[in-house]
């Protein structure tokens, strides 16, 4: 093999080389020779390349980082590796993802913000350019095999959808060459929206039988492994690894969740002093840091009723034992590769969040997310939520915990997920293990850094340059900072030495020692204010970790020299400009992005299935009829036509025992059922049901009819509607109710429609009130995606 050394590797693809030599006629002439064939590997000695990115998991979470919940294999990967302190994200899951797949900020690749506000605006338009190729396109144009499991979110929310364009899926866009996962920003754990490649799959089980995706996910990792290593194990191989853990909903078997019980009925405020003082003494952070206050608008433990304190409580052993339950997988993977004799040649990074712990959850609290998203808080009192400890974690619970656990989970920093401005929302506990390529063991690493320097240390690593060119297209240099420097040298002087922040107007700006940090809004409220009237805040974070004493008003000149540098680097990465709108953003057309569905019909035909909320016609908020043309079998009509959502918000129309139904899951709390009063006729080749609108506002009622061949054979009443959205990721699916069944009249397998179905229209009415929305809902409902 041609010495992989001596290979030109700044232009992707590599170029093949045309033979020079000379040609004869017959092939076994003595003159015939022909160099062999040589396919394109790396340099000598570049690692195998694991990267695990947890979700939604603050600072102060794993014990790794002096948290209450156990995460021994965190801990594995640190004894043989570092601890880097100071590492830091976006404060928002999309944003940090194409940070770290690209190397560059993530205005510069288009995503500063989610697909679901996106605008034509460079820094904001989900798109990541062509002169930004990912970095496991380059591992693989070097020889690399590469493979992503798990979350996405990266997608533009109009090319989410089996028709594409794929350029921007993880396969083949991404430079994956095979991907596992879900697109959105979460999925129900017990029943996921899973893609293999660019094609929807099914789950292999159930929860009954023993179903939960981050097994499935790990299993499928292991599995891609075991195949690579067997077949090509020359080739080292580049792994992304990014369960929807521990995003909400926080679903873990029961028996991970009891492990914790009655380790947090103290509450959030102790909590907090009990994971600062382990903080201190496993020295990531300083004996003289400090720990913040408790951020505004966030109550204290002892301003929660006693009704609500138990499940409260409940609330955080379920989390614990889903971040534990995710710890417990990676560790299979960690065994399957020293199984394989590969672990102490793997590069290995495990951060311990895409950003700050999710403070999306209420105050108190929910046991289905959807409440939240939907404005329908009223109905989850206390007392319900107080009544329901037993769903939390489980297939009947769509749950995510109170803000106050959130706050405790960024121990020691001030805010959350979302704000950008302050090391609670930005700064995640980051592990980095390589025995054989000289990562000192059991370190501490204090230096500055970011999720952008992932790419460029992995490449330094491998000995694989930067590419000047892929596939034609001159590349934008990297923006982040190599960390191999950091290695085998704790006291190496820091070499990334700015970095500005900023998410949905929260933004800041590092350099040399010191933050200028502005909030513009809080992460469950909507934005109130201009830009300008934003207060702004100055800290020396060399003595003053944790961001605790703001001496903006002592030190004036430096925070305008450092409130300039902001605006400098924030037109130089597309940050410009900055972009709170709430209502010209939702609206495609003033926002400059294309929309997936424009129409006020759809057609759907047999075997359309997993069609999330983007990629079908929106029914919410007025009338709206489904037509389909079937057949109806001589034994009756039984089975799904027709449904959205699932378990815990949706529609379904349907049949059963004979007889055409329509079933209106109002967010797992009620369901109302309208069924026909006789069988549907065998034969009949059209059914049908009409919902006419109450109108008057949103989330109202309506009236429901059911037709076969133009024939009224039922109606009945739905008594309210979901105003905003009926699930974060189950499906539209035709002929078929797939993942978590809407009705409780058929199961979650076996509920095919049993007649002839040719397609199925939905048409909407005229009466649509979706214009009552609230703008700053809109905001709150996309970030909840996150």
């Amino acid at each position: 093999m041609v010495d992989s050394q001596q290979v030109q590797r700044t232009a992707l693809p590599i170029p093949d080389l045309a033979y020079t030599g000379t040609v004869t006629y017959d092939a076994t002439d003595p003159d015939t020779s022909f160099p062999p064939i040589t396919p394109v590997r790396p340099p000598a000695g570049a690692p195998n390349v694991l990267v695990v990115l947890i979700d939604d998991t603050g600072f102060g979470a794993s014990s790794a980082f002096g948290g209450p919940v156990q995460t021994p294999n965190f801990e594995r990967v640190a004894d043989q590796g570092l601890k880097y302190t100071r590492f830091h994200t976006t404060a928002l899951c999309s944003p940090t993802r194409a940070a770290l797949l690209s190397g560059r900020n993530h205005h510069t690749v288009g995503m500063g913000g989610i697909t679901e506000i996106a605008t034509s605006a460079p820094g904001y338009s989900s798109v990541r350019p062509n002169n930004c190729a990912p970095l496991a396109e380059t591992l693989k144009l070097n020889g690399y095999n590469t493979a992503q499991f798990g979350k996405c979110h990266e997608v533009p929310v109009w090319e989410a959808s089996a028709v594409g364009p794929f350029d921007h899926w993880p396969h083949p866009g991404g430079g994956f060459e095979y991907f596992y996962g879900f697109l959105g920003g979460e999925t129900n754990q017990w029943y996921p929206a899973i893609y293999e490649n660019t094609s929807p799959v099914e789950a292999w089980g159930t929860p009954d039988q023993g179903y939960h995706f981050m097994a499935d996910m790990t299993d499928k990792a292991i599995d891609w492994t075991r195949q690579q290593k067997s077949l090509a194990p020359d080739k080292p191989f580049f792994t992304y690894f990014a369960p929807g853990a521990t995003h909400a909903p926080h679903h873990v078997p029961t028996e991970w969740a009891d492990q914790y019980k009655g380790q947090f009925d103290q509450g959030w405020d102790e909590v907090r002093k009990e994971t600062f003082a382990r903080q201190i003494e496993l020295g990531v952070i300083p004996a003289d840091a400090v720990l913040t206050e408790r951020s505004p608008g966030i109550p204290s433990w002892d301003e929660m009723s006693d009704v609500i304190k138990p499940a409260l409580a409940r609330q955080m052993e379920v989390y614990a034992g889903f971040l534990a339950y995710t710890d417990h997988y990676v560790g299979k993977l960690l065994d399957a590769y020293d199984e394989l004799g590969i672990l102490d040649d793997t590069l290995i990074y495990v951060i311990i969040g895409d950003n700050g712990a999710s403070a999306e959850g209420s105050m108190h609290g929910t046991t289905n997310e959807g409440f939240t998203i939907n404005h329908m808080n009223e109905i989850e009192t206390e007392e319900y939520v107080a009544a329901h400890i037993a769903d939390l974690g489980t297939p009947s619970s769509y749950n995510h915990y109170a803000v106050g656990w959130a706050h405790a989970m960024d121990t020691p920093y001030q805010w959350t997920k979302q704000v950008a401005s302050h090391w609670g929302g930005t700064r995640n506990g980051t592990i980095v293990s390589w025995p054989n390529g000289g990562v000192q063991k059991g370190g501490i690493r204090n230096q500055f850094s970011h999720v952008i320097d992932v790419a460029p240390t992995v490449l330094e690593a491998a000995g694989i340059p930067e590419p000047s060119t892929v596939n034609g297209v001159t590349q934008r240099p990297y923006e982040g900072t190599p960390m191999n420097y950091t290695f085998a040298d704790a006291d190496a002087d820091e070499r990334h030495t700015t970095q500005y922040f900023e998410m949905v107007g929260n933004r800041a700006i590092f350099h040399r020692g010191w933050t200028a940090v502005a909030k513009h809004k809080d992460p469950w409220l909507g934005s109130s204010h201009g830009l300008d009237e934003d207060i702004w805040e100055l800290y020396n974070v060399e003595e003053d970790w944790t961001q605790s004493n703001d001496l903006a008003a002592l030190e004036p000149e430096r925070l305008a020299h450092l409130q300039q540098l902001f605006l400098i680097q924030a037109a130089r990465f597309n940050v410009l400009p900055l972009d709170i709108r709430t209502a010209e953003r939702f609206n495609s057309d003033l926002a400059g992005r294309p929309a997936l569905i424009t129409a006020q019909s759809q057609k759907l035909y047999r075997g359309m299935r997993r069609l999330g909320e983007n990629s079908a016609i929106n029914i919410k908020n007025k009338s709206f009829t489904v037509t389909a043309k079937v057949v109806i079998p001589a034994e009756g009509t039984n089975g799904v036509v027709i449904a959205q959502g699932g378990a815990y918000g949706g529609w379904s129309f349907y049949g059963v025992n004979g007889r055409l139904a329509f079933a209106y899951n109002l967010l797992g709390i009620h369901t109302d059922t309208i069924r026909s009063e006789a069988p549907v006729p065998a034969g009949t080749t059209e059914i049908r049901v009409h919902f006419a609108y109450d109108g008057g506002g949103l989330a109202k009622g309506g009236t429901v009819t059911l037709f076969a061949d133009a024939r009224q054979i039922g109606e009945g009443r739905v008594e309210r509607t979901i105003p905003f959205q009926f699930t974060f990721d189950e499906t539209v699916d035709v002929g078929v109710d797939l993942a978590s069944p809407v009705s409780s009249d058929y199961t979650a397998t076996g509920n095919e429609f049993t007649g002839d179905l040719d397609w199925v229209q939905i048409d909407l009415g005229e009466d649509d009130h979706s214009h009552l929305i609230d703008d700053e809902h809109k905001v709150a409902v996309a970030m909840m995606k996150q």
